[in-house]
């Protein structure tokens, strides 16, 4: 299968798609970057929604509607924090696991497309190089249990992001 990856500079929280992935908190309350933004879009009605959620562990995703955004879904995963004490191969695999958890659960609901902020490079401080090729790799092999997923799209808040993405990516760009 060709891979549907698609890069764009832009915000997050303005994409039409089946879903677009949050970076949220282990505690899914209101936060900066990516999540305010998305709380922004989507109205008061996600946070009344993540509010119901229990915690979730790093890795992990859960979904709710994109209520007033254009996104008809939105998929919370928490990741690592980079400067926190542990292994780094266990950081990696939660990385890895934010990326394979949400296009689980993606295709879980059939969707056909998707969209990632690069996670984990904001405040959680990953080095940004190294977390897209975490991101490529994950995405890759998750893919594989997504036959519906048609479109991946890595949403870069800047244009120096998004050239980490295109030479990560190479020739598989859709």
């Amino acid at each position: 299968m060709s891979a549907p990856f698609e890069i764009m500079v832009g915000r997050i929280e303005t994409l039409a798609l089946d879903a677009v992935v949050n970076a949220a908190n282990r505690q899914l309350a209101p936060g900066s970057g990516v999540d305010g933004a998305l709380r922004q879009a989507a109205g008061p009605r996600l946070t009344e929604a993540t509010k119901r959620i229990p915690p979730i562990l790093t890795g992990e995703a859960v979904i709710t509607p994109g209520f007033d955004a254009p996104m008809k879904f939105i998929i919370h995963t928490a990741a690592p924090i980079w400067s926190d004490e542990g292994p780094q191969g266990a950081k990696v695999a939660g990385l890895a696991k934010c990326y394979m958890s949400s296009i689980k659960m993606a295709a879980s609901r059939g969707f056909e497309s998707i969209a990632f902020p690069c996670l984990g490079t904001g405040v959680y401080a990953w080095p940004r190089g190294f977390a897209c090729g975490i991101a490529i790799a994950a995405c890759e092999q998750a893919l594989e249990q997504a036959p519906k997923l048609k479109r991946i799209v890595f949403c870069c808040f800047t244009e120096d992001d998004a050239k980490i993405y295109r030479d990560g990516l190479g020739g598989r760009l859709r």
